[in-house]
């Protein structure tokens, strides 16, 4: 899945910032956590490509004033 995503990426010519992926309380599924710049336009092509994606069960958009950051300083 990890391959599908960062080709879908790679081939509209988006920037993955960062790229995080954990488990789930359910088993066999991962949650990833993709942080992409960009205007809302590039900001909704991208939610919509993701939701295209046949294992994608949910996209979500967290906006940077409800998102917790951490520091490794």
């Amino acid at each position: 899945m990890l391959t599908r995503i960062s080709g879908l990426f790679s081939r509209r010519g988006f920037n993955i910032e960062s790229l995080s992926v954990g488990n789930t309380e359910m088993k066999g599924k991962s949650r990833f956590t993709i942080v992409v710049n960009g205007d809302e336009r590039v900001l909704e092509q991208v939610r919509k490509q993701l939701q295209k994606l046949i294992h994608v069960i949910k996209v979500w958009d967290i906006k940077s004033e409800t998102a917790i950051e951490r520091s490794t300083r």
